[in-house]
């Protein structure tokens, strides 16, 4: 596994392609972060799918309302509409650029309306900087992420099997 610096701002994702670890960023965005981490730690992401993944762009998650697949709210055509139950952010933008492997929360058109969602870049999205708010980056496990299957909705996705903060894992 990748060298962790910091345990308590490192998120280790098992998805249904394998292991993916990701460096928290809290300087960046500390209101990101620790929502981040609460979701992660009441078990939120576990099950929930990559409902948005567009080819040379990026792979969305995170709806933890319509798109967790083991409760029985899931409602895929509506995956990608919903959040938590907890209040949207204010935005955390930075000069942080939007490069592969970057960890950015997905939003409404209102720049304060993230929630829960996020996506994770493949590619270089340089044109998303300064008006998406950058948190983490994946540190291992892109290849992973890269084989995540693709669509708009995406047809039978691949999902989070669990999420869990790395100072939480033995």
């Amino acid at each position: 596994m990748a060298e962790i610096k910091d345990r308590e701002n490192a998120l280790i994702m098992e998805t249904t392609k394998g292991q993916v670890v990701i460096e928290l960023l809290p300087d960046l965005a500390p209101g990101h972060v620790a929502r981040i981490k609460e979701l992660t730690r009441e078990g939120a992401y576990d099950g929930v799918v990559f409902h948005r993944v567009i080819d040379g762009f990026m792979a969305q998650t995170g709806d933890v309302k319509f798109g967790n697949s083991s409760k029985p709210t899931f409602a895929p055509s509506r995956a990608g509409m919903g959040g938590s139950d907890k209040p949207d952010l204010k935005a955390e933008f930075s000069n942080a650029n939007h490069a592969r492997g970057t960890c950015s929360m997905a939003r409404a058109q209102n720049p304060n309306s993230a929630n829960s969602q996020f996506f994770i870049c493949f590619d270089d999205a340089a044109f998303l900087n300064r008006q998406y708010t950058v948190w983490g980056q994946v540190i291992e496990g892109m290849d992973n992420v890269d084989k995540i299957k693709r669509g708009e909705p995406v047809q039978d996705p691949d999902k989070i099997v669990s999420l869990k903060v790395a100072a939480d894992v033995e």
